[in-house]
């Protein structure tokens, strides 16, 4: 895991945590915390989804970049 990598996934789980925190100290009615909660669950996973999306096309560079390297190898 790359360190921007491991930036990013700090970085969501302090916004996560922050949210959670704000949300449930506000005074509001339950049914409006719950619906507030739902749609920052969303948020966090449309994030996330992003996140593993970045990290499958880094992976099949990376994977792209080894078998060349192998073929090179056998080449010499």
């Amino acid at each position: 895991m790359t360190s921007n990598t491991k930036i990013i996934l700090g970085m969501l789980a302090a916004a996560a945590a922050g949210a959670a925190i704000g949300i449930l100290l506000a005074p509001e009615k339950g049914s409006e915390l719950r619906r507030k909660i739902r749609t920052g669950i969303d948020e966090v996973m449309e994030d996330v989804a992003e996140l593993l999306a970045l990290g499958k096309e880094e992976m099949k560079n990376m994977y792209a970049a080894a078998e060349e390297e192998v073929q090179h190898g056998f080449e010499n």
